[in-house]
């Protein structure tokens, strides 16, 4: 009896597969005469009714947006840019950088290299902390 069900089930999706290669692609997606242009300038703009939607939207924003006039020149904060806040002043302003002191290592002349090398003596400098640290609003950072 299982043996008849499974003979069946293959035989219906053998069938709904070549079912679904006899179907022709322009019954499946109709095409116009109108390219990709046409429709790209109709939903974005152009005639229709989404594009009516975006050409009012366009209006809005053009009325909205005027040429700035000689008092608005005038009214520009140069006066008073130390006063202005922006992302960086209020970053360096509240959580100053905690002091890290940079070291200097002389490192003797060596050999170097599973073929000894010879390597002159030279200076390097690295900071004392592995990361920078900043300081919490109203900490102290000055020296002590």
């Amino acid at each position: 009896m299982r043996r008849i069900w499974t003979e069946v089930a293959a035989i219906l999706l053998a069938a709904m597969m070549l079912g679904g290669c006899a179907t022709s692609k322009d019954q499946l997606l109709p095409h116009g005469d109108s390219t990709m242009l046409d429709v790209w300038q109709q939903e974005a703009g152009g005639s229709g009714v989404g594009g009516q939607a975006a050409r009012q939207l366009l209006d809005a924003r053009q009325s909205l947006r005027r040429p700035l006039t000689e008092a608005d020149v005038q009214a520009t904060p140069t006066a008073n840019a130390a006063y202005t806040r922006t992302a960086s002043t209020e970053i360096y302003r509240q959580f100053r950088r905690l002091p890290n002191p940079d070291l200097v290592m002389y490192v003797f002349p060596h050999l170097a290299g599973t073929d000894p090398v010879p390597v002159p003596g030279y200076s390097t400098v690295f900071p004392l902390y592995q990361r920078v640290q900043y300081a919490m609003p109203g900490e102290r950072v000055e020296d002590y």
